[in-house]
Order: C-alpha cells, then sequence, then structure tokens
C-alpha cells in the first residue's frame, strides 16, 4: 500500500482566500491601449493582487535593494522557456543514463500545493491492487474523431456531460472515478513520486507531451465504457484559431451541469477574449489586437521558436534526472499552455485553484479540453516542415509510465507507443490555423537609434528585471548562407536567475528598445515571451533557480533586415515578477538544431 497516511477522498475541496470576504477584492487598473475604445471591466486581477505579494500567494517579495541571489529559493528549476536543450538528443547513446521507469505506486507520498510548502490535504496517490501489466494498443478499424469544442452538437454536450456524470458518481477508491483521475495529474507532478532522489514532476522536461497523451488516451477511454459508445472522443478547445479564443460554453452554460467548475476566475467566464500570454492582467485592447497577438504568440511559438526537437519538447530527463543544464519547458508549454492554466484558475482561491494550480488543475473538466488541444499541438508541429520530428533518443521512447485502463487494470506504458495519435484510435477535426503562415511586420514609425548609443550587454547585465532593459549583443557570424542556416540555427541565449515561487513573464524584442509599443505583440521585433508558472516542492536549497533560455533568431534577422549587423539590439519587457527575476548575461551562438 501507499505509504502516506492522507486518505482517498473523492471530495477533493478548494479553500477559498480567508484574508478577502468578497470574491472579487482587488481591484487593479487594466493596461490600455492607446486610443482604445474597449469596453472596461472591473475587479481585473493583477500580477500585484493581494496583500501578501506581487503574485497574489504567501511568499514574501524582496525589497528592490534586496537582491534575490541572497534568498532562501526552491531549487527545483521548473523552467517555462526554452533555454538549456542543447545536448539533449545528440550525446553518445552508449553514455545515456537509462530511460525514466514506471513510478513505484507502493512509494508514493504526500504530494505538495504548487506555489507554497503546503502539504495536498488529500491524497493523490492512486488505489493500488492487482498486478502491473504491459499495455498492448489494440488495432482500430476507424479513427474517432476529436471535435474543436466550440462547434460540438446538442446531442454531442449530452453524451460528454452524461459520460462525466458517470465518472463522478463511481466509488471513492475507483481508478476510474473523476477525482482519482484528476488526482493522476496531481500525483506525476506534485512530488507524490521520486526520481533521482528529487520530486518528480513530467512538466519541466521532454516527457511532457507523451504523457499528456496518454493520460488523455485512457481518460477518454474510459468514458467511453461508461457509456457504452467506443465513437466517443474528447473535445480540444481551439484556442489557436479566433473563434475558439473564449472560454468554451459548454463548460459553463449551466451551473448544475457536470462540466462547470465553480473554481474559475468569474471575469473570464462568457465572451471574454483570452490573452494567450496572459500574466495576470486583462487588456483593455480592441479584440482585432488582442487576436492579432494571439495569433503571432502561435507563429512564434510554433514555428519561429521551435524549428528542432531540442526546443519543442523540453529538457531531456532520464532515470538519474536532468542532465547539466536542468530543467526546461518546450514552447508550447511555457506560452500558450502555462498561461491557459493561469487564465482559467480562480484568482478567489488561495493558490489559484483549480486550473492555475498543477496539483488541482485536473479537477476542472475543462483541464482535458485544454490538454486535448496541446496534443494537437505537437501533431500539427510535425507537419511545418524542416527538422520538426519526433525523438529518436532510446531514453525517451523506452521511457514509461502507469495508467489504469477503462476496466481498472493498472498498465504500464512507453512513450514509443504514442508518437503517432493515430495509432492510438483518435484524429482532430480540421480547423483553420491561421496562424500558421501569419505575416509578422515591422512597426517601429522611426528609425532605431544607432547601436553604437545602446550600450554592450555586458555593461547592463547582470540586472534585475524592475524596468525596460535595452543592450546590444554581438553576434559570431553575419550574411550567412542559406546552407549555413539549414545546418545551424543562430540563437540568442539569456542568463536567468529566478525566484520560482513567483509568477514571472517577460517579453523580448529584437531591434527595438525603450520606446517599444509593448503592448502589440504582431511585430516582426517581437521574439517571445518568457512564463513561470510558480511550482515548489519541498526540499529546496539556498539558491536560486539559474538556467539559460534559448531563442532562436534567424528569421527575425531576416524578417528585420539586419542579417548583415555585427550586433543585434535586445529589449526585455516585464510584465509581471520582474523583481523576482535578475538578467545575468546574454550572448548569441550558432547552434547545431
Amino acid at each position: 500500500m501507499a505509504s502516506t497516511t492522507i486518505p482517498i477522498s473523492c471530495i477533493t475541496t478548494t479553500n477559498l482566500s480567508s484574508s478577502s470576504p468578497h470574491p472579487f477584492p482587488r481591484n487593479h487598473p487594466k493596461i490600455s491601449l492607446i486610443n482604445s475604445n474597449a469596453p472596461k471591466r472591473q475587479n481585473t486581477i493583477s500580477c500585484a493582487s493581494s496583500s501578501s505579494n506581487e503574485d497574489g500567494h504567501k511568499n514574501p517579495v524582496p525589497s528592490s535593494s534586496e537582491n534575490i541571489s541572497d534568498r532562501k529559493l526552491d531549487r527545483r528549476n521548473v523552467l517555462l522557456g526554452l533555454g538549456g536543450l542543447y545536448g539533449a538528443y545528440t550525446a553518445d547513446p552508449f553514455a545515456l543514463a537509462a530511460p525514466v521507469p514506471a513510478p513505484d505506486i507502493t512509494k508514493c507520498g504526500t504530494a505538495t500545493i504548487s506555489f507554497s510548502e503546503d502539504k495536498v490535504p488529500y491524497s493523490c496517490c492512486p488505489p493500488f491492487y492487482g498486478t502491473i501489466s504491459d499495455y498492448t494498443v489494440p488495432s482500430f478499424t476507424r479513427l474517432n474523431v476529436r471535435p474543436a469544442a466550440h462547434t460540438v452538437s446538442k446531442s454531442y454536450i449530452r453524451k460528454y456531460k452524461t459520460a462525466i456524470k458517470k465518472m463522478k458518481e463511481l466509488p471513492c477508491d475507483d481508478p476510474r472515478n473523476f477525482y482519482q483521475q484528476a488526482n493522476v495529474h496531481c500525483a506525476y507532478c506534485n512530488g507524490a513520486y521520486q526520481l533521482a532522489g528529487a520530486a518528480y514532476d513530467i512538466h519541466p522536461s521532454w516527457l511532457f507531451f507523451p504523457f499528456h497523451r496518454w493520460y488523455l488516451y485512457f481518460y477518454e477511454r474510459i468514458l467511453q465504457s461508461l457509456i457504452n459508445d467506443p465513437t466517443f472522443a474528447l473535445p480540444y478547445w481551439n484556442w489557436d484559431n479566433p473563434p475558439g479564443m473564449f472560454f468554451p460554453e459548454i463548460f459553463d452554460d449551466d451551473e448544475s451541469s457536470p462540466l462547470y467548475d465553480e473554481f474559475r476566475n468569474q471575469e473570464h467566464r462568457g465572451r471574454f477574449l483570452m490573452d494567450l500570454a496572459y500574466a495576470g492582467q486583462d487588456l483593455a485592447a480592441k479584440e482585432p489586437q488582442i487576436v492579432k497577438n494571439n495569433l503571432a504568440i502561435m507563429y512564434r511559438q510554433m514555428v519561429t521558436n521551435a524549428p528542432c526537437p531540442l526546443l519543442f519538447f523540453g529538457a531531456a530527463l532520464r532515470a538519474d534526472g536532468y542532465g547539466p543544464s536542468g530543467s526546461a519547458n518546450g514552447t508550447v508549454v511555457n506560452v500558450p499552455h502555462n498561461s491557459v492554466h493561469r487564465w482559467v484558475g480562480d484568482p478567489r482561491t488561495e493558490h489559484n485553484e483549480d486550473m492555475g494550480n498543477f496539483y488541482s488543475a485536473a479537477k476542472d473538466p475543462v483541464f482535458y479540453c485544454h490538454h486535448s488541444n496541446v496534443d494537437r499541438m505537437w501533431t500539427i508541429w510535425k507537419t511545418l516542415g524542416g527538422k520538426r520530428m519526433d525523438i529518436d533518443d532510446p531514453d525517451y521512447l523506452n521511457s514509461e509510465f502507469l495508467f489504469y485502463d477503462e476496466n481498472k487494470n493498472l498498465v504500464k506504458v512507453k512513450i514509443g507507443d504514442s508518437l503517432d495519435n493515430e495509432k492510438l484510435g483518435y484524429k482532430f477535426q480540421d480547423m483553420p490555423t491561421p496562424w500558421r503562415r501569419f505575416k509578422l511586420t515591422r512597426k517601429r514609425s522611426k528609425a532605431l537609434r544607432s547601436v553604437k548609443s545602446i550600450p554592450p550587454a555586458e555593461d547592463v547585465l547582470p540586472a534585475t528585471l524592475t524596468k525596460i532593459l535595452t543592450f546590444s549583443v554581438a553576434r559570431p557570424a553575419t550574411s550567412r548562407t542559406k546552407a549555413d542556416k539549414e545546418e545551424t540555427e543562430e540563437l540568442l541565449n539569456l542568463g536567468l536567475e529566478y525566484d520560482d515561487t513567483k509568477y514571472i513573464r517577460f517579453d523580448v524584442f529584437l531591434n527595438d528598445d525603450e520606446e517599444v509599443n509593448e503592448l502589440e505583440l504582431d511585430r516582426a521585433e517581437y521574439a517571445s515571451s518568457f512564463a513561470n508558472l510558480a511550482h515548489v516542492h519541498e526540499g529546496g536549497s539556498d539558491a536560486p533557480t539559474t538556467t539559460t533560455w534559448s531563442l532562436p533568431i534567424t528569421e527575425l534577422l531576416e524578417d528585420l533586415g539586419i542579417e548583415g549587423d555585427d550586433k543585434v539590439v535586445v529589449t526585455l519587457v516585464p510584465k509581471c515578477g520582474g523583481r523576482a527575476m535578475n538578467i545575468t548575461k546574454a550572448e548569441i551562438t550558432l547552434v547545431a538544431c
């Protein structure tokens, strides 16, 4: 049996913040675009939305004179960026450690709530009985079609609600029960399992995409069995397409519905257009600008910033842990995956539950709809050409997870069997992908000041990101040939040192300066966004999280017409949590993709 003494429960409650009797006590002004006529909403949740600290959680914020390096920080190194990946998939295969093994359920322990050192008040460990068997993927005579959530029919909604209702009504100790299924995510993400002597978390690594694909696969098969319909398929939240950039109505049409979750940001209900790089503040911008921002983000994260596997999937995680560069998320995991979680999470609760915290996220039925679209991004990315293909590292392919199937059998699966969604029996409803060829345009109204007048990175850094930072970075080569570009990617590498107990977001622009219009991301100068979704586990050290965030800039240099320049101007714009982020260095390197 599991070693934890915390009881299994179907009643997984969420605590509202005790500091505020009013459900939305935190009023902060919105960021406004110049001459915007967009309607105002009240009670906007800000990055600095709590009397506790700037992130709304119970962690002290360093004063303006206090360097984060001097504070005791957790060492989990949950980077929601791209860096620290070079060499992850190119090492000598005979020198690799080993695949990540399936967790030992009998050693499953107490999980820790993200953003805190608090313990989850119930067991996230699965019930354990019977034996573990290797899973064999069945053959399929036809493919089920996962529909876009905003297009489903009334009959589909009735069927979906019936399936979730039946799942919630299963006995509490049934591993197929809705809350037991939610606990699967909690156990794999919040330290209930250990790997190489540290808390095991599948997020900041190359395990992210295959884990969630398998997770949804079994969840979907359980729903099919409960309504005796093997053709049923989960919907996906089509947030990469303008008609789907709102909270799906099927989860919000009726508060008595089994698809409803009371712990959501009430400001974002209804036809409220989402921001795919949400940082805790809603922009009072007109909808067309927000849509263009979202399409620009999708293009950058799926195309520009993910030309090869080492940038799309995340850091290598093996049986002996991460490599010397530590953990790192892939592009889509950073933004929009994490941003959508925070956009849905309820700021009235102590830990931004349900969707806004890893331990509780899967208690909201929309979690599976959100991740169905994340899964779709993996499938689409491999169709974009170039070197966009699955990882063939044997340690990756042979890494294992444990799940309960629709018959309550505990089964072991391998990543190598999940690379093709159609071999798992499903495909996705075709929907437009307008971001695929979205054109970001140069928008500066006047010439950039002379690069000679912009200080080099070594004169500006290290620096805490409490204001916009602008500096120049020397390039190792200029005017590269097409063949050279196909062989190596030019990367802008930013050294980061930060407090990962805070939510942090900043944007990166090239060939711009402090006059940058930071609210327009549909501009060729926009490179990417860094976002840290706070994630803390017990047992941290006295050191801050440190890593290198790497951004591909080959395409950006072409679009900006500065391939012949020997220096690049970099501007960093803090959006949230800047006090907790030190930029330690900046350099440009050429790396084999």
